[in-house]
């Protein structure tokens, strides 16, 4: 049997580009119905007609994960226009770069509402409803940066990360009597535009040096991961958090695998 989403319904959350934009259309192409939500609307357009041009099944709702009202107008939505809810994808997030000293208060909260609570603020209208179902995957991109690795810059997005995967263990045990499965991919060094226009094309064969395989993932890598997170044959993985890097958090030594050149 392979491994496949076809006939699934997903939300996919930060679908308006980068790693959110490479979901939805790895989603869409395994046969799921996708519905991308986001807070920009010309990107979000943009995605959904690609999808849907290229034979997959997509729509697009605006919403910003920061606001309950908001998610759970999202997942209602869902349930009113398909009448279930297979696979919740929560992609979207914020990657402010600034030292603690120079970080506003403001920058903080946004940084944790943004990548943390919105992880709450979106499980929890799914419950009852993948309850009802006996089934259901919640699924979260989270990093290497916070539960494995440490950017001095980087405080606020790395507490929320590590945050992320602290919730998918507590919530994966509350609901996995239900059928519902809850996990994440830590994505390490992924090629998307914002990361080209923050480092540059010389920045980005830096960045590859450090990366075993030497090179950067792509966006489809994160999306087949997800692919199998979101699929039946993955029913007895709950509560995970898998690594897509490249093996960059392997070496114990930076230097170490390039010893073998």
């Amino acid at each position: 049997m392979s491994i496949n989403i076809k006939g699934k319904i997903a939300i996919v959350t930060g679908a308006s580009r980068g790693i959110g934009e490479g979901i939805a259309k790895i989603f869409a192409n395994e046969g799921a119905t996708v519905i991308c939500a986001a807070r920009t609307i010309d990107d979000g357009d943009r995605v959904v007609e690609s999808i849907n041009e290229n034979g997959g099944s997509a729509i697009f709702i605006q919403a910003d994960i920061r606001l309950e009202e908001d998610c759970t107008r999202l997942v209602h939505s869902v349930i009113e226009k398909y009448g279930r809810l297979d696979i919740m994808c929560h992609n979207a997030g914020i990657y402010p770069d600034e030292l603690m000293e120079e970080m506003s208060i403001e920058t903080w909260d946004n940084t944790i509402n943004t990548n943390l609570r919105s992880c709450f603020l979106l499980t929890k209208p799914c419950i009852n409803i993948m309850r009802t179902q006996k089934s259901g995957r919640i699924l979260f991109t989270s990093s290497i940066t916070g539960p494995n690795v440490a950017q001095a810059s980087l405080s606020a997005y790395s507490a929320s990360k590590g945050g992320v995967n602290a919730f998918i263990k507590a919530a994966s045990l509350e609901l996995a009597k239900d059928g519902i499965t809850v996990n994440a991919v830590s994505p390490g060094n992924i090629v998307t535009e914002s990361m080209m226009n923050l480092y540059g094309e010389e920045g980005a064969k830096e960045i590859a040096k450090v990366v075993p395989t030497g090179k950067l993932g792509d966006t489809d890598d994160i999306g087949y991961a997800m692919v199998y997170l979101a699929s039946d044959q993955a029913k007895f993985v709950t509560g995970q958090a898998i690594v897509v890097d490249g093996g960059q958090i392997l070496p114990e030594d930076p230097d170490s695998f390039l010893r073998n050149e």
